[in-house]
């Protein structure tokens, strides 16, 4: 997949596509019939297929104290739409300047004068432009005036008729609902960072820990999970199993929040490098001890639940 910093710089082999428009956020199931939308269309026209999404999130942008609530992060979210097999992702950058656009000078710069859609895709509650005043209706009427066609993919719901939405996933994780959670992303849900010295406390336990902080990514309720492990490294990472804590670390009095994870029989040096963590199981809420015999106690138990947990998960997988 090829990756555009602005629609005014796309090579003129990767104009003309049909695009997905959002900004999803998550690459959830009803994300992915969008893009898998634009995806079957492009193919039967002969069309690249591209995906055009914003960066810094809208919702970010305009509220920037917010607690974080990404679901996908761009690497994140990059990574899962070349999953899907796109072949162009366009990234916009989400400022002052773009959020002042009127609905309509977005489609004729952006979408006609830019990218030049032979055809757009959005869901059905897609919207754009100043105010938001840009909606499906709108792309509609405007594609036969500037030569694109337009799809609006209809609300993909599950077997209880809900709808899949980044709102349901947060939900999910804020109560520990992980297989919720992938039921509606379609896979585990994952945070990633680099790896950060720490304070070497588990070392010291004999549970040494990989540490990174959450970042942009949302955090599900603070506790312990067992989890898979793997560096950026490629198309083809190994995962690796483990037990990780999300949260303050209350015991030594902590207040920021940090992903500590434990990786079972590992023992390499990966300071610097970025982890991706899938949260795989949540075992217990974070609680602070009276002592440090204690917590190691409470890890060695948490260590063998999440081992439990991760051979149940093999088999089903």
């Amino acid at each position: 997949m090829r990756l555009y910093r602005h629609y005014d710089t796309l090579p003129n082999d990767a104009k003309g596509a049909v695009v997905a428009i959002g900004n999803f956020d998550g690459v959830h199931k009803g994300h992915q019939a969008v893009i898998h939308e634009a995806g079957l269309i492009a193919r039967d026209l002969g069309r690249p297929w591209a995906v055009l999404t914003f960066e810094p999130h809208p919702r970010k942008f305009f509220d920037p104290n917010q607690a974080p609530f990404r679901l996908t992060p761009f690497r994140a979210k990059a990574r899962e739409i070349a999953a899907l097999g796109a072949d162009i992702l366009i990234v916009q950058r989400f400022n002052k300047a773009f959020s002042s656009l009127e609905a309509e000078v977005f489609v004729t710069q952006a979408l006609v004068g830019g990218i030049e859609a032979a055809h757009v895709v959005s869901g059905y509650d897609f919207v754009f432009g100043y105010k938001r005043s840009g909606h499906c209706d709108l792309l509609l009427s405007m594609g036969p005036k500037h030569g694109f066609g337009f799809t609006a993919v209809s609300a993909v719901e599950d077997e209880t008729s809900a709808i899949y939405s980044s709102t349901r996933v947060r939900d999910c994780l804020s109560v520990g609902d992980l297989a919720g959670a992938k039921g509606i992303l379609s896979r585990d849900y994952e945070i990633s960072g680099r790896v950060v010295h720490g304070e070497r406390r588990g070392h010291g336990i004999g549970f040494p820990t990989a540490n990174i902080r959450p970042g942009q990514a949302m955090c599900p309720i603070k506790g312990v999970y067992a989890v898979k492990a793997a560096l950026e490294n490629g198309d083809k990472p190994t995962w690796q199993n483990g037990v990780a804590n999300i949260g303050i670390r209350p015991t030594f009095g902590g207040d920021a929040v940090v992903l500590e994870a434990h990786l079972f029989d590992f023992d390499g040096d990966i300071y610097g490098k970025r982890l991706r963590v899938r949260l795989i199981d949540f075992l217990r809420p974070e609680k602070k001890f009276d002592g440090i015999d204690d917590l190691k106690a409470q890890i060695a138990l948490d260590c063998e639940k999440a081992k439990e947990v991760l051979t149940k998960d093999a088999k089903t997988r």
